[in-house]
């Protein structure tokens, strides 16, 4: 398994994991909360996207000698850094330049997250919710960008079942990589 992306990928569960069940949080606590003032909504998205983006940079520096495309998730890590840092340094931010923060974010992440399910695809089962992730990502931002104008609390509700349906992609894919380490494991002990 050493050398492989499915390497770092079953490495990285639980950190996959925990990154699902963040953004599940935060989709519920937009559920939750529909009237959230747009300052909270910045620094909520702010702090989430910091902390993914951080997560991803830690498994791609940590798998980087074992995995020659560890770069493609060193830069979707540095896209949430940079997104969030971005975001805590402009906490003003309107409503429409928030939208397009958030589109950019995930229709960037998404694109990585569907070219990693590509490489991963001979390595690992289950890299089809890698790509239903990443595609929930793309046609997200696409639609923030199309429809710009669809008002705050729609875009709370949009941003809210996203972060949940992508949440719930992450929490699958890092449960399929623990059953691979599992498998690999057993094998081993064999």
């Amino acid at each position: 398994m050493k050398g492989t992306f499915a390497a770092i990928l079953a490495r990285a569960w639980k950190t996959i994991l925990l990154r699902g069940v963040l953004s599940v949080v935060f989709g519920i606590v937009l559920f939750a909360w529909p009237g959230i003032s747009l300052v909270s909504l910045v620094l909520l998205f702010g702090a989430y996207v910091l902390v993914d983006g951080v997560g991803n940079v830690a498994a791609a520096i940590g798998g980087r000698k074992e995995q020659e495309n560890w770069w493609v998730l060193l830069i979707a890590g540095f896209a949430g850094v940079g997104m969030g840092v971005l975001t805590f340094l402009t906490p003003g931010v309107t409503a429409l330049a928030l939208l397009f923060y958030v589109a950019i974010w995930a229709i960037a992440t998404g694109l990585l997250q569907v070219v990693a399910a590509i490489r991963l695809r001979k390595e690992i089962e289950g890299e089809f919710w890698m790509v239903l992730g990443g595609l929930a990502s793309v046609v997200f931002g696409a639609l923030l960008v199309a429809r710009p104008g669809g008002g705050a609390l729609a875009v709370l509700w949009i941003i809210g079942a996203y972060a949940v349906l992508f949440g719930a992609t992450l929490i699958v894919l890092a449960l399929k990589a623990r059953g691979f380490v599992r498998r690999i494991e057993k094998a081993v002990a064999a």
